[in-house]
């Protein structure tokens, strides 16, 4: 099959490697339909991860399940299914307790930039989509459905880890994928105040069309002054870190009141909480990797009647041998996020 690959920073390649299959009798094996090009991906892009060379890279797809393994009795071939990049049993007691993230039997989708991606607890992973059968599904919906394999259940889980409440205030650090995201999130869970951090126009655009109330172009110091004009010297009561630097991990407790949470999605790198100010002021973390299957019920209903469209992130759409130019371009800042079509 054809799949991206990673060789070295900023080293990324189309290549034949062999056909993803069922290993294990509770894998499924899905063809995808659309994949596309995470934030976090651009971490070893980068260089700021290590690299296996040679690697499959990409978690985030939609497709048509093409083969299932003996043990799988919720799924057969033709359905088309979201994948959650976090693979779970959803029986375990984490599960059950809603961290399908820390799975007993956790798994990882591996090539979702790909025309195949193998996936592990297939019948605790996968979610059909309503409507979709003999292997199509809408075209106007896929943006959105792809948007729930990630994006959209990570910007979700920072909105409930923050503790977003009806008419409260919420301020969205990050203007990447999963922040607006959380913007759409923190509107849905009906804040009445959205205030989204964002330097740049296009996504300030999204961030208002997902319910933004207030955009801040400053940071640091000149955010921290807008954000307390906006809440009359209080704080924000919900703050979603969706970066992972230590810059924006400082921002988002900067810019909470006393008492408030900040809820962080963001791949941490180089963050150092500042644990006197989280003493002095009680000021909570919570959060961490989205437990996907958690949310995407609820998620998905929400997509599929219409009610929300976090496929709006996707402002570039390229075929899948243009794999590179669509990490240049998320990498340059020339697109927010990238749908791959194999």
């Amino acid at each position: 099959m054809r799949a991206t690959t990673i060789h070295a920073p900023r080293d990324i390649r189309l290549s034949e490697v062999p056909d993803a299959a069922v290993e294990l009798p509770t894998d499924a094996v899905v063809r995808v339909l659309a994949g596309c090009i995470c934030g976090s991906d651009l971490w070893p892009y980068r260089g700021e991860n290590d690299i296996t060379e040679g690697a499959t890279i990409g978690h985030e797809c939609v497709g048509v399940v093409e083969e299932v393994g003996s043990e799988v009795g919720s799924f057969r071939v033709g359905d088309v299914v979201v994948v959650p990049f976090c693979h779970c049993d959803n029986t375990c007691a984490h599960c059950r307790a809603g961290v399908q993230s820390a799975c007993t039997n956790l798994g990882m989708t591996r090539s979702g930039q790909a025309e195949l991606a193998r996936v592990t607890q297939a019948d605790g992973s996968l979610v059909a989509v309503p409507g979709a059968s003999g292997g199509t599904v809408d075209e106007e919906l896929l943006p959105s459905l792809l948007a729930l394999s990630d994006v959209m259940p990570t910007g979700w889980h920072a909105a409930v880890s923050a503790g977003v409440a009806q008419g409260g205030t919420a301020v969205v650090v990050g203007d990447g994928a999963v922040g607006l995201c959380g913007v759409l999130a923190a509107s849905v869970m009906g804040a009445e105040k959205v205030v989204a951090l964002s330097r740049h126009q296009p996504r300030q655009d999204i961030a208002r069309a997902f319910g933004a109330t207030h955009v801040v172009a400053g940071r640091g110091d000149e955010a921290l002054e807008a954000v307390l004009e906006i809440t009359g010297g209080l704080g924000a009561d919900a703050v979603l870190e969706c970066v992972g630097t230590d810059q924006a991990m400082r921002t988002a407790f900067d810019v909470a009141r006393p008492g408030s949470t900040v809820g962080f999605v963001g791949v941490p790198h180089g963050v150092e909480l500042p644990v006197r100010r989280m003493f002095s002021k009680n000021v909570g973390l919570a959060g961490g990797m989205a437990p996907v299957r958690r949310y995407l019920p609820q998620l998905l209903d929400l997509v599929t009647s219409r009610e929300i469209d976090p496929g709006l992130v996707f402002d570039l759409t390229l075929p899948l041998a243009d794999v590179a130019e669509g990490y240049r371009a998320m990498d340059e800042r020339r697109a927010v996020k990238v749908m791959l079509r194999p």
